[in-house]
């Protein structure tokens, strides 16, 4: 079993930066694919970014790919979503998610755990 216990969200303006936290506890999840997925207010549920368990892989949605870098220190069992110039449209609940299997997913069946979620709330 592993839990996780996402942070670091908040209030910022457009063009501003966030980091995002993802501790895990319970089970080491260093042989775990791990990403992140949010939620904005009447919208389902979607990608933004995963990693393979070493790091070596990752992807990203479309919409993010040169604002958001997606991170992990196995040594701390915590993974990272540092967000950069940030837009309104990023608003949502960010929750991050881990996978019992190496290999990174893009779809949230691919998951088995799941972080409580963090607010973000970007200003225009």
């Amino acid at each position: 079993q592993v839990q996780l216990v996402d942070s670091g969200g908040g209030l910022v303006q457009a063009g501003g930066s966030l980091r995002l936290s993802c501790a895990a506890s319970g089970r080491t999840f260093s042989n775990s694919a791990v990403g992140w997925f949010r939620q904005a207010p009447g919208k389902e549920r979607e990608f933004v970014a995963a990693s393979s368990w070493g790091g070596g892989l990752t992807r990203y949605t479309d919409s993010v790919k040169g604002r958001f870098t997606i991170s992990r220190d196995n040594a701390k069992n915590t993974v990272y979503l540092q967000m950069n110039s940030l837009k309104p449209d990023d608003t949502a609940v960010y929750y991050c998610a881990a996978r019992s299997g190496s290999a990174l997913s893009w779809y949230e069946s691919g998951y088995n755990y799941w972080g409580q979620g963090t607010q973000v709330t970007v200003s225009s």
